[in-house]
């Protein structure tokens, strides 16, 4: 009887998510047909070799001259990388959409590569030679605990909607903070971790695919095992259970092996995106009805696809006679690809809660405050802060002095409060204003971008602003230099500006949902990441320092441009406030706006516009820094700003006392090494966004 429930339940969960249940079959042998294919173009594409000279090569297994020992030695064990790869991602992120019920899930976005970037990294700091002999072991540990982090944060929202890719994006942003700032103390020990972090399947012998085959060889079990706990899943928890599941040994166990197979992938080839996320929504599309064929079709469909991103990769560096990695190609049409599919899905299929009105904010609505209090109290608070927090970084820092002890000269630190004099002021005021100021700016667009779309994950680093900024910069310094950097405000406010544009013309078709916006900026920051690990694969002169400007660096602002930075956020956010009436009625509905005489699409297109113009300044002068303008407006409601006109003024000025104090951490933190203030900033905040995300339902 148990036995017949149970199949009946399968076959109800098969016909529940089933459109066409007679193409289910189909879909594999379409999937196999374009990977034979797929192959044929590859092995094509580096080797000059006849079809008759290619098959006598695999025949025979003995090549005779330079272009068969090409042909055997790096293009075919390239392309049988490319399909253990590809097939693997794209089955793991089969297994884990249908484990957690969530198509937004993916190594990726649960933070599994960030994960294995970190502990790849920590281990070529502490454990050079450990790294290389237990790499997998290295990247399975931090995918774990990247995982295990985002996981446990979104359990009380549950894992099938936004809550668990915030919390991947929060520990993504965290550990990538962390990683950065073991890049920027140790780069002459993980120089070689460069181009594997930019996904890399150039192979020169077989020794990669012989290891890595039978590490990927659990995707076999778990078709044959995985089939049954799936379907049941698919009923939902209590409907599973209720047929035998046990489900807490389930998922874990599940979790655990798709895991151990993403970190095996990337461990070989480093971090490439977008497969695991894509390749299942894919399949779905072509109607696979039931878990074991959506896994097969996943793993036929993501070799395929890494084949093809392979194969543009190869063309790109055979055309611009430099190294193009494939994780870079495959950002490049995964990207596009990922911004399509969420808006053809649209974001009620997400399960993601209705956007909270202008009021009901993180933290917001029926959570209690720290404490009660008035905006005028709140003021106060955040002006002692601030004067703290001002007097730390200016005068209080440890001090080099030397003394003789009649047998050689010993350099003594000590910490005290000191006047900077001379030489050592001129260094410090230009970097407390600058952090000042992009802490300030930071804060006001991140305030207005929630006020404006409604969204109370609207921010510049959330939405993808500080990315397509950051992202114009990069591609203008790869083509152009750095001669012409004088010219980044302009550039980066066209970066800026376009990604503005985007999240307009794409958000407004879903009513600016927080699942599409938190998409595109997903779909911008892995683009973004992407060409930065292209950029540190090329090994120039300017790796390093883009590196640093990239980590929110105020190591090399000048005098100039520190007070150019003053004068453009201070005028860009006063006109921003001239706007606070029009911004109050808009943040309520588009027509109470329209009926108090407001005309809501000027006053949105000029507010966007100041927003992408503090965002570019700020962005070309100290680069991207996380979590600032996400973090502000919320600390400033806690501290009783309900109104616009208190929360931006608030806001701006706890934005701008955390990032100075980013900064001081950053210079005497490990004292004389010094930490960038967008890496403290990032471990400051994310840490405080996944402690909020932890404790309240967004």
């Amino acid at each position: 009887m148990s036995s017949a429930l149970t199949k009946a339940s399968v076959k109800v969960a098969q016909s529940k998510f089933s459109i066409l249940p007679r193409f289910s079959f189909a879909l594999p042998l379409l999937g196999f047909g374009l990977l034979a294919l797929a192959v044929v173009f590859h092995l094509q594409s580096e080797t000059s070799l006849s079809f008759l000279q290619q098959w006598h090569v695999w025949l025979t297994l003995a090549p005779q001259d330079f272009a068969e020992f090409e042909y055997y030695y790096s293009a075919m064990p390239r392309m049988l990388m490319a399909i253990l790869v590809g097939a693997t991602l794209g089955f793991v992120g089969s297994l884990l959409q249908q484990l957690l019920q969530n198509t937004l899930v993916s190594p990726m976005t649960l933070g599994a590569s960030s994960g294995a970037w970190l502990g790849l990294v920590a281990a070529s700091v502490f454990f050079p030679t450990l790294a290389v002999l237990y790499r997998e072991w290295w990247a399975m540990a931090g995918a774990t605990v990247a995982v295990g982090l985002s996981l446990l944060v979104a359990r009380r929202s549950g894992f099938r909607g936004l809550p668990i890719v915030l919390s991947g994006m929060a520990i993504s942003l965290l550990f990538g903070a962390l990683a950065s700032a073991f890049v920027l103390l140790n780069d002459q020990y993980v120089r070689n971790l460069f181009i594997w972090g930019a996904g890399d399947l150039a192979q020169g012998d077989w020794n990669d695919v012989i290891w890595l085959l039978p590490r990927v060889s659990p995707l076999l079990l778990l078709v044959i095992l995985a089939h049954r706990p799936l379907m049941l899943m698919r009923l939902g928890e209590q409907g599973a259970q209720s047929r035998g599941l046990n489900l807490i040994p389930v998922l874990i166990t599940l979790l655990l092996m798709a895991l151990w197979l993403t970190a095996s992938a990337i461990a070989t080839v480093g971090l490439i995106g977008f497969i695991g996320l894509l390749t299942p929504q894919i399949a779905r599309r072509f109607y696979a009805r039931s878990a074991r064929i959506e896994m097969v079709a996943s793993a036929v469909i993501g070799a395929s696809l890494l084949l093809i991103t392979d194969l543009i990769a190869i063309k790109a560096t055979q055309s611009f006679g430099q190294l193009v990695p494939s994780g870079a190609a495959a950002a490049l049409i995964g990207a596009p690809a990922l911004i399509l599919l969420s808006l053809k899905r649209g974001a009620d299929n997400e399960r993601v809660a209705p956007p909270p009105s202008s009021h009901d904010q993180v933290g917001h609505g029926n959570e209690r405050r720290w404490f009660k209090t008035t905006p005028k109290k709140g003021a106060v608070v955040v002006a002692f802060i601030f004067i703290i927090v001002l007097c730390l970084a200016l005068f209080v820092f440890p001090k080099t002095i030397l003394v003789n002890n009649s047998v050689n000269m010993q350099a003594n630190i000590h910490w005290g409060w000191y006047w900077p004099e001379g030489y050592l002021w001129q260094l410090r005021w230009p970097r407390v204003l600058t952090a000042l100021m992009a802490g300030l700016g930071l804060a006001v667009a991140g305030t207005v971008l929630q006020r404006l779309i409604r969204n109370p994950l609207a921010s510049p680093d959330i939405l993808g602003l500080s990315a397509g900024a950051t992202l114009s910069i990069v591609i203008f310094i790869l083509f152009f230099g750095t001669k012409w950097l004088v010219f980044s405000p302009m550039i980066a406010f066209m970066g800026s500006f376009l990604v503005l544009g985007l999240l307009l013309l794409l958000g407004k078709r879903q009513a600016f949902s927080p699942g599409v916006m938190v998409l595109i900026g997903i779909a911008l920051t892995a683009l973004l990441d992407a060409i930065l690990q292209f950029t540190l694969a090329r090994g120039t002169d300017e790796v390093f320092s883009i590196l640093l400007w990239m980590s929110g660096s105020t190591y090399s602002v000048t005098a100039i441009q520190a007070c150019l930075l003053t004068v453009g956020v201070l005028v860009l956010s006063a006109i921003t406030l001239v706007w606070h009436r029009a911004l109050t009625l808009i943040a309520i509905s588009d027509d109470v706006a329209r009926s108090r005489g407001i005309n809501v699409l000027r006053a949105r297109g000029w507010l966007l516009t100041l927003i992408a113009g503090i965002c570019a300044l700020i962005t070309a002068v100290i680069g991207p820094v996380s979590f600032i303008g996400l973090l502000s407006p919320h600390l400033a409601y806690l501290l009783g700003a309900k109104r616009v006109l208190p929360q931006i003024l608030l806001a701006s000025v706890a934005g701008g006392s955390l990032l100075v104090f980013s900064d001081w951490v950053g210079r005497v933190a490990l004292y004389p090494v010094q930490l960038s203030a967008g890496v403290i900033a990032s471990l400051i905040g994310g840490s405080y966004f996944v402690y909020l995300l932890a404790r309240r339902r967004l």
